[in-house]
């Protein structure tokens, strides 16, 4: 059973040598746990606040070979630690940024790829590029999937992933204190009709107008939270993905295996 490091962590706006070395004191505090895996927030190396950070942001943006891949493709290798986490990814030369997710995995030169944000939501839309690929990566441990925040909303996502071959879902977000009602459904949801567990790490802390709440939790496929919640500190929760448990549930709930497809041919032109 893979062993989880979910880092809800606070970040400083604008400051990415602090968040990086923040980063990598929790990567040594999971290894030390002996976790498998750890994920990270949502644009946890920056910070939130785009509009303050405004044309910052292409300077704090990173290609493969940067410092953050440089920094974590190291620690994975020397922990054997698979990690999750956000970072601003730059694009062509378009000048294009993407809202992205990274993942490194032992033995890696750089990152075995990115997420990048699909569904953005409110300033992202006026500084970030919407990805448009849904990949499935391969790690020592499993094949994960991940979304980041507001993509939870949606659950064409979670399902196109799971049906991919995901044997987890990560959701790294910063989700504010206002919305932590959706939090706790979309999380629950996502879980429950795929029969998979989701891994939801959320942002502690205060930036600027924004509340984050924290609350991260490994929920499981039933949808149901497996492990207890920091609240709003920062600190490291730890739990474990059973697929025994996993696959026991997708007989007792079979979503999955009862889906109609041959009543799903719709045709979007006339969805307004």
């Amino acid at each position: 059973m893979p062993k989880i490091a979910l880092a809800q962590i606070d970040t400083v706006l604008g400051d990415k040598q602090k968040n990086l070395s923040h980063i990598k004191d929790y990567c040594r505090k999971a290894a030390s746990n002996q976790a498998n895996i750890i994920c990270f927030p949502e644009l946890v190396t920056t910070g939130y606040s785009l509009d303050i950070l405004g044309t910052e942001l292409w300077t704090f943006s990173e290609l493969r070979g940067g410092e953050t891949d440089q920094l974590l493709s190291s620690l994975s290798t020397k922990f054997d630690l698979t990690i999750i986490c956000g970072f601003i990814e730059r694009g062509g030369s378009l000048g294009e940024i993407y809202n992205s997710s990274g993942v490194w995995v032992p033995g890696g030169k750089s990152w075995k790829g990115t997420f990048r944000k699909i569904h953005l939501v409110d300033s992202e839309r006026n500084w970030f590029s919407s990805g448009t690929n849904i990949p499935v990566f391969d790690t020592p441990m499993c094949k994960i999937g991940i979304m980041i925040c507001h993509d939870a909303g949606f659950p064409e996502i979670a399902r196109i992933l799971t049906l991919s071959g995901a044997d987890i879902l990560f959701l790294p977000a910063a989700w504010c204190i206002h919305y932590k009602d959706v939090w706790n459904i979309n999380c629950a949801s996502r879980a429950l009709e795929n029969g998979i567990h989701l891994v939801a790490v959320n942002r502690c802390g205060k930036e600027e107008k924004i509340n984050f709440f924290g609350d991260s939790q490994l929920i499981s496929p039933r949808g149901k939270p497996l492990t207890s919640t920091l609240g709003d500190d920062e600190g490291l929760v730890f739990g474990y993905v059973d697929f025994n448990l996993q696959a026991k549930t997708r007989l007792e709930l079979p979503y999955l295996r009862g889906r109609r497809k041959d009543l799903y041919n719709i045709d979007h032109s006339l969805i307004v």
